[in-house]
């Protein structure tokens, strides 16, 4: 049974694929660069700075706050993955303790996840403001384990990216493999769980 349990959110709690990529797109073309969407899934799941850099863009500075502004554009293509919302609500009734390390900044978890109102169902938070290095690092998994006092052997992070893998590795947890977000197990083979839907995190408390 596992007593911590930490979230990713793009992929994970927030379907918001089609709103982060589309709006990549719409800014990359205002800076003169055209890429086609499947060309920029590499940025599920990085910071949005890291992206940028990646694709040489130069201003990163002026440009990355113009693409936060322009995923608000998509806000309606943003959800909560399907009974997500009552699977959060049900482990925060639980004796499990819960946290999120994610790659938004502050603003955007601002602007982009507490409009769904979860942010209280969580303990602890760690963002990319937070550590000077970010997922694949363990770092920011690492300071959410330590701000909940949280014993590795009996946490379990839930990501949906490879860098959210590789970040539980690193960091020596139990990584569980959001399919929902994913949608494929391929290069999720060292994963130590896949849950196929949202209500299957229950059952990881209780084991």
């Amino acid at each position: 049974m596992f007593k911590y349990v930490i979230f990713d959110v793009d992929g994970t709690i927030l379907d918001t694929e089609k709103a982060i990529l589309i709006s990549l797109q719409k800014v990359l073309k205002e800076e003169g660069k055209d890429y086609q969407l499947a060309d920029l899934r590499f940025a599920l799941g990085i910071p949005g700075k890291e992206t940028l850099r990646r694709l040489n863009v130069m201003d990163v500075d002026r440009v990355h706050p113009k693409w936060s502004e322009t995923i608000l554009e998509f806000s309606h293509e943003v959800s909560v993955f399907q009974d997500l919302e009552d699977v959060i609500k049900t482990l925060a009734e639980s004796p499990a303790r819960t946290g999120i390390v994610t790659s938004k900044t502050k603003k955007e978890l601002i602007d982009e996840f507490e409009p769904f109102g979860l942010s209280s169902f969580f303990e602890y938070t760690i963002c990319a403001s937070d550590t000077e290095k970010h997922k694949p690092h363990p770092d920011p998994l690492l300071a959410c384990l330590d701000g909940i006092n949280a014993n590795k052997d009996e946490t379990i992070y839930i990501g949906d990216s490879t860098y959210d893998m590789q970040c539980a590795n690193s960091a020596g947890v139990k990584f569980a493999l959001a399919l929902w977000g994913s949608k494929t197990t391929e290069g999720f083979e060292s994963a130590d769980f896949v849950l196929k839907e949202p209500k299957d995190i229950l059952d990881l408390i209780k084991m």
